[in-house]
């Protein structure tokens, strides 16, 4: 018998960090960290991570915990969080993996046949140093024209993501996006939920009260200072995260901190929907409806879970 847990996703701003919370206090449970931001230690504010106060109310895992200076990879995160989840299970606790990086969520919950745990190859490692060469753009072009489907889903800035595609079908000869759809045996047993604001007015709404928030807790100030680290330098993928790639402007003087704002709300918007669009395709996950006009969805997502648990 696989062993049972349940994921709390959704596009940012959907509320996922407090009902996750509310479902491992009602349920027994311990929160895993699905966010690839979130993971890392010092960056803070841009990553929307849970306040001290929502992480003293149940213990939380992998959030704050690997050097922004090290290189993460999601195959890394899955031995992590099977990990984390052992430990909860083995103290009879409900694993609940909470955040919005689908791609580690399905790397979590299911088996690929071809993944980045894959050791170093030649081909990869060519690959690594035409993208130095050549540029992002160049090998996302490349990328392009043999798997059409996996360019539209990789942006050119992950470089990792494109030479991984590309790897993938030189070594095989198959797209990345004909192994995406192959069949995969499921790692757990597990309910999946996403939540999502149906309203695009209360959406964006509550997307500008994050933005203003995190802007009012020091979110320039935080960039700032990770910069002058030289997190941003070591680590790509920080420096194009949304709300320092903003910010990184305000501080080099590009802009002004109002144009910052209206550009990471903006992005914010944009990233949302790419979340929207994400979890919507796969059939494993519940979507759960949040708004003005929704009943709070606790006490029944927690009587769902009750019942599937004595089963």
């Amino acid at each position: 018998m696989k062993p049972k847990i349940i994921a709390v996703v959704g596009h940012t701003a959907s509320g996922k960090t407090e009902l996750a919370i509310r479902l491992a206090e009602r349920l027994g449970g311990e929160i895993v960290c699905c966010d690839s931001m979130q993971i890392y230690r010092v960056m803070d504010i841009g990553t929307a991570k849970p306040t001290p106060e929502e992480q003293a109310r149940v213990p939380h895992h992998l959030f704050d915990f690997i050097d922004p200076f090290r290189s993460y990879s999601c195959a890394d995160y899955c031995a992590d969080a099977e990990k984390a989840i052992g430990d909860i299970l083995s103290r009879g606790k409900l694993p609940i993996v909470c955040g919005g990086t689908g791609l580690y969520l399905d790397s979590l919950l299911f088996e690929r046949p071809f993944d980045e745990s894959s050791g170093k190859s030649e081909v990869r490692e060519r690959l690594c140093r035409e993208a130095e060469e050549l540029g992002a753009h160049a090998l996302h072009e490349r990328l392009r024209e043999v798997d059409p489907e996996s360019a539209e889903k990789i942006h050119e800035n992950n470089v990792r993501r494109v030479i991984r595609a590309l790897e993938i079908y030189e070594t095989t000869g198959k797209k990345k996006s004909e192994i995406d759809l192959i069949p995969t045996p499921a790692r757990y047993d597990f309910l999946a939920f996403e939540l999502r604001r149906t309203d695009m007015a209360e959406r964006y709404e509550r997307i500008e009260k994050r933005c203003d928030a995190m802007i009012a807790s020091g979110l320039l100030d935080e960039t700032e200072k990770l910069l002058s680290m030289g997190i941003f330098d070591k680590n790509p993928t920080a420096a194009q995260a949304i709300g320092y790639k903003e910010m990184l402007g305000c501080v080099r003087g590009e802009m002004t901190l109002p144009e910052a704002r209206e550009r990471l709300c903006i992005a914010t918007r944009q990233y949302a929907k790419r979340q929207v669009t994400w979890f919507s395709a796969k059939n494993y996950i519940e979507t759960v409806g949040l708004g003005r006009e929704f009943a709070d969805p606790t006490e029944s997502l927690c009587e769902k879970v009750r019942g599937w648990l004595e089963n």
